[in-house]
């Protein structure tokens, strides 16, 4: 029975061909497939954990009548996950009469590639760019251009070069992808697939119905939601997987419903579409979604995959309770589903430990709108739609690197004095947590300087993190306390508090003294 569960058929779309493989093992991943297999040995192994970039490619898939590509890391993305999809790798740019594709060509033209490891996970992630932006008429800037490679590195630090290719494919004579034609072809391939056996050893369901009958049939496979752990599990721990339950296909779970009071994310929404629905509410969050990981490393992984892997230092969590997120889990009861939903800092008893049930599964997080003020009452400066929210994430490197601390503050201020204060915190303890005893020293405070200094002590003494190799107990308890002053400048409005946030233009012609200092 094992060898008949294993012995299942991968099928995806490449080059306008359908590539189909036998008996490909569950854990495999995409980037051993692509390798082994079908020897793309364009696409390369750095890393192996999704942060280096050497092995991005792009894939994509049918969305009604549109076509949505994404660039993804191939090192932990499972095999079986791209079933159905479309794959491109770097090998697949050139055009037919061996021209290169505008991307290619501009790398060439702007010198983009030193030592060449590196550069065609560089080549796909700026088609991926170019798919997105460039190939729909729209103007690359150097910002977007910086985002989209900011899950890319270069060991030879040759970053200009293809920041400026970034802006330079615009220029180059146009090759659009047929997206009308590779949707009809995916359609296609879709009609060709057969439904998983109930036996299968990787199934993923297309409906919630199927998903909880599953999950109860099968509790101990392995739940994945976009792979960007569970990859880890397997290139970094050497796991094997006898079976494997994957809920993205689940078309309940990929959608984001908007209801008067909150948000329902489903847990199978990539962090790329959860964190822009967030941000579009709240855009003070937009830089903080931008340094959650590279953007292929969003592209792949969940929120709820995020939220029920429940690390420590895991970035969603503490801004999620920081807003009151609520999580709904879900279990076939019957012929029908039974739900609860508890508060999300609720869900952890210990480290990566939670309450859900072995039949249970995480299916929406519900994330309450931003309070508005009444529009005669003058909020208090520059507190946005009646809260003053901040979300902070120190690491090591600036973007694409695990906190060693990150804390987000969501205050209601009213005539000076806090009405409600709400704090997520991770890295300081086993799990995410909720600075409960700092809340209660801010509620029904006058807010000023004494006030944040007194809630600053609290949250120093409040949690007992330790030292690892991020940090030191002492330097988060520090940070914390740092963070939590920081919170306060920008509540007045301050605007240079951070180092990146500087314009180094101002400073240039200040007087120095003779220890270099400003005068």
């Amino acid at each position: 029975m094992l060898n008949d569960m294993k012995n299942q058929t991968l099928k995806f779309l490449r080059n306008g061909k359908i590539v189909s493989l036998d008996g490909v093992d569950p854990s495999r991943t995409l980037l051993e497939v692509l390798r082994e297999d079908l020897h793309c040995s364009g696409t390369k192994e750095g890393c192996g954990e999704g942060d280096c970039g050497a092995c991005t490619v792009v894939v994509g898939e049918a969305q009604g009548k549109t076509l949505k590509t994404s660039a993804i890391n191939s090192c932990i993305r499972l095999a079986h996950s791209i079933h159905g999809m479309a794959v491109w790798t770097v090998e697949d740019l050139t055009n037919a009469d061996g021209s290169l594709h505008p991307v290619q060509q501009a790398v060439v033209d702007c010198h983009g590639s030193q030592c060449g490891f590196c550069t065609p996970g560089f080549v796909m992630s700026l088609f991926g760019l170019y798919q997105n932006h460039t190939a729909q008429g729209k103007t690359v800037s150097r910002e977007q251009a910086q985002q989209a490679l900011s899950g890319n590195l270069c060991r030879c630090t040759g970053y200009r070069p293809l920041l400026d290719a970034a802006q330079t494919m615009q220029n180059l004579p146009a090759v659009p992808t047929n997206s009308a034609q590779v949707v009809a072809q995916l359609r296609q391939l879709a009609d060709s697939i057969a439904p998983s056996p109930a036996h299968a050893a990787y199934k993923a369901p297309n409906n919630l119905g199927d998903l909880l009958a599953a999950r109860q049939r099968n509790p101990q496979a392995q739940l994945v939601a976009g792979c960007t752990d569970v990859g880890l599990w397997v290139t970094k721990g050497h796991r094997q997987f006898e079976q494997v339950l994957d809920i993205t296909q689940v078309a309940e779970l990929r959608q984001i419903e908007r209801y008067p009071h909150h948000l329902a994310i489903g847990a199978a929404v990539t962090l790329t579409d959860a964190f822009a629905a967030l941000v579009a509410e709240r855009p003070q969050l937009q830089e903080f979604a931008q340094r959650f990981a590279g953007l292929p490393v969003r592209n792949s992984g969940t929120l709820g995959g995020n939220v029920a892997n429940g690390s420590p230092i895991g970035d969603s969590m503490p801004l999620l309770i920081a807003l009151g997120a609520n999580v709904v889990l879900l279990r076939r009861k019957g012929m029908g589903m039974a739900h609860r939903e508890l508060q999300l800092e609720d869900l952890y008893t210990g480290y990566r430990q939670n309450v859900m049930a072995p039949d249970e599964v995480l299916a929406w997080i519900k994330v309450p709108r931003p309070v508005k003020t009444n529009a005669r009452r003058k909020p208090v400066a520059p507190c946005e739609r009646g809260e003053f929210l901040r979300v902070y994430k120190v690491s090591k490197r600036f973007e694409d690197d695990i906190s060693a601390v990150c804390l987000a503050v969501r205050l209601q201020i009213e005539k000076g004095v806090v009405q409600t204060a709400s704090i997520g915190v991770g890295g300081v303890a086993a799990t995410p947590v909720r600075a409960r005893l700092t809340e209660a020293a801010l509620r029904g405070q006058t807010w000023n300087p004494a006030t944040v200094e007194a809630a600053t002590q609290v949250l120093c003494k409040e949690f007992s993190p330790i030292s690892d190799m991020r940090a030191s107990a002492a330097y988060r308890r520090t940070v914390l306390g740092n963070l939590m002053q920081r919170y306060w400048l920008e509540s007045q409005g301050e605007k240079s508090t951070r180092l990146h946030q500087i314009d180094v233009q101002e400073l240039e012609g200040l007087p120095l003294d003779l220890e270099g200092a400003s005068a």
